[in-house]
């Protein structure tokens, strides 16, 4: 396999005794960092209606980052589109690639990234369902593009600005359905494992079976997405890791607040139950020292046969989880700023 690429997905969270304000700070603090250590692309996430991320318009972050920073990629990861005009989503991002020629990713997500109300508001009357969530996708494509859209009706639409340039365009998913998406448009495909770990290599290896090829890519082009806590001990890293273990455990109650610390989190009475989901959780994250993560990344990767990981790292101290990320550019020699 060829060189192993990291990237990077921040969901821009909260921890207990911080702030919003704090969680926006230290994104745009670890994307510059990313941007030195040699990491690929920077996305940032889109979520509503919680008190755990702060991060509810990818566009606004991705426009700071950019500025922060002068070779990674970045992007969303991703624009939840089933609330959003086609138009304006690709008007946002070709001003993007206006400002920051060839470093912008539109990643697209079919979540609601929020509750039923608040994705009501977010689409603020609109009729328009989820079932024409793929004649969504073909309008925003066509508007980047300055292709005739497949909503007939929109023909004389012109997006404006026109760059010289147009984003990578990346479907986000933990289904089949999006993956088929992915490969009917002809476009990259990134598998959120941290969100849904089985399965993945077979949704992984339709997508590539099915692949049409488009003006945007030639050939299928996969990522996934995974849940990496590195430190330098084995120890400190499943210390740092308990404040995951049990926000996962809140967010399966339907509790969505703040990261814990992991003082709170290891003094926490769990349940036999409660041990158990945390334990299958688990299973499907990668924590340790650098050479037990590089070992078991590597494998990872080498499972779905891919080149790319998109690593999700969350810690209730954002010393650690810049730690983490430096760790792992060094176990893998990613290319780094002189």
């Amino acid at each position: 396999m060829t060189q192993l690429k990291l990237s990077i997905v921040d969901q821009s969270p909260v921890r207990e005794g911080g702030s919003p304000a704090d969680a926006i700070r230290e994104t745009i603090e670890l994307a510059r960092a990313a941007d030195r250590w040699g990491y690929s692309r920077y996305w940032v996430a889109e979520h509503h209606g919680t008190d755990s991320f702060a991060g509810s318009s990818p566009e606004l972050l991705i426009t700071r980052i950019a500025a922060e920073t002068s070779r990674i990629r970045v992007g969303s990861g991703g624009v939840m589109l089933s609330h959003y005009s086609p138009l304006k989503v690709a008007e946002n991002f070709r001003i993007l690639e206006t400002m920051t020629p060839g470093r912008i990713d539109l990643g697209i997500g079919r979540a609601p990234g929020g509750d039923q109300i608040t994705s009501a508001a977010l689409a603020y009357g609109s009729q328009v369902g989820m079932e024409y969530f793929g004649t969504r996708v073909a309008d925003t494509l066509a508007f980047l593009t300055d292709t005739p859209p497949a909503t007939e009706a929109l023909s004389k639409v012109r997006a404006t600005p026109r760059p010289g340039t147009v984003p990578e365009v990346w479907l986000l998913g933990s289904s089949d359905q999006s993956a088929a998406l992915a490969a009917r448009f002809g476009l990259a495909f990134s598998f959120a494992h941290f969100i849904t770990p089985e399965g993945g290599q077979d949704i992984v290896e339709q997508y590539r079976l099915y692949f049409r090829p488009s003006r945007f890519y030639g050939v299928p082009r996969a990522s996934v997405g995974v849940f990496v806590i590195c430190a330098d001990t084995e120890a400190e890293a499943r210390h740092v890791a308990a404040s995951r273990d049990l926000w996962r455990l809140r967010f399966e109650q339907g509790r969505l607040g703040p990261y814990p610390s992991p003082e709170e989190a290891l003094a926490y009475p769990y349940t036999d139950d409660e041990r158990a989901l945390v334990a299958r959780r688990n299973a499907h994250s990668i924590v340790g020292a650098p050479e037990q993560v590089r070992e078991q990344l590597a494998a990872f990767a080498d499972s779905y046969g891919v080149n790319e990981l998109v690593i999700l790292t969350i810690c209730h101290n954002f010393q650690a989880r810049l730690r983490s990320y430096e760790l792992l550019s060094q176990i893998f020699e990613l290319p780094r700023l002189q």
